[in-house]
């Protein structure tokens, strides 16, 4: 290969080389918008979870289908949660349905369970810094037993899936009522109750 054949090639590479880094650059405030922790994000203010699948037909969810959902007989939807302001508590009622909670940061499922760990019917689940699992602990009153579900959250963001399993057609609409029944809301430290976890979502 000629000394010229060379430089125009390695010109063209660069050239190349250039095009793709300027487009990648450009197209990640439109990836990073539409990721699932940043939609997510727009369940913040309400105190059930935001609805991403439905399974009872109507209009579209709430949320558009934006989080993978390989099984069309779950209903899906995702509480998020900023522990700057308190830690988050979800409360859900075991019913007929198969219910579960997953946690997320942004990388990746941190704790799951099921509805079978429910206590008395209810699963009460609080995401907590550190620093809030301590304070929560010096505040328990010695002998009280709570049946809170206490987890530390590796990040101060994250976002919880709650998803309901319809095994019959005629259940999708009780799935998703199941899914909008499941409370999400974050414990405010100012107001703390007996056992220093009240609810009270802002």
């Amino acid at each position: 290969m000629s000394r010229s054949a060379f430089l125009l090639a390695t010109a063209c590479g660069l050239v190349i080389a250039g095009i793709v880094h300027i487009a990648t650059v450009l197209a990640i405030p439109r990836f990073s918008e539409g990721d699932a922790f940043t939609r997510a994000r727009a369940s913040e203010t309400l105190d059930h979870p935001l609805r991403i699948h439905g399974l009872a037909g109507g209009p579209p969810a709430a949320g558009g289908e934006w989080l993978p959902n390989p099984d069309p007989a779950v209903s899906v939807g995702v509480c998020s949660y900023d522990l700057d302001d308190g830690p988050m508590r979800v409360s859900a009622q075991a019913g007929s349905l198969m219910l579960s909670v997953s946690m997320h940061s942004r990388r990746g499922a941190f704790y799951a369970v099921t509805d079978q760990a429910a206590v008395r019917g209810g699963l009460d689940l609080v995401v907590m810094t550190r620093a809030q699992y301590d304070e929560a602990l010096a505040n328990d009153v010695a002998g009280e037993v709570t049946r809170d579900v206490r987890i530390i959250a590796p990040a101060r963001r994250g976002f919880a899936v709650v998803r309901v399993i319809a095994a019959l057609p005629s259940e999708r609409a009780v799935a998703d009522a199941a899914v909008q029944a499941v409370s999400c809301t974050i414990d405010s430290p100012a107001e703390p109750t007996g056992d220093e976890t009240g609810t009270g979502k802002s």
